[in-house]
């Protein structure tokens, strides 16, 4: 089995999102990047967009970040964000 990413997804409210991935793709000031298991150390500032995460079951997991960071180092992705939410999570009725 190849090896996997283990990513994790903070905001200022905490932990949103924990898991393994076989790729992740993010949003950065430099433009958009694919990470991989056995991806270079990388670090990046993010822009407001919607993270891609495949998990190894290739189900799509889709979060929406804020502005913040991702590093990746040995097969460790985090993104953290001042917000982060699960797309399923959004609702465009909810007032507030």
């Amino acid at each position: 089995m190849p090896n996997l990413l283990q990513v994790e997804v903070v905001a200022a409210e905490g932990k949103v999102w924990e898991g393994q991935a076989v790729s992740l793709i993010a949003r950065t000031t430099e433009g958009d990047i694919g990470i991989l298991a056995d991806h270079e150390p990388f670090m990046a500032a993010l822009v407001p967009s919607a993270v891609q995460v495949t998990t190894p079951e290739g189900i799509d997991e889709i979060i929406a970040v804020s502005d913040g960071f991702i590093s990746v180092f040995r097969n460790r992705v985090s993104l953290l964000s001042s917000f982060a939410e699960l797309a399923q999570e959004i609702s465009v009725d909810r007032r507030g």
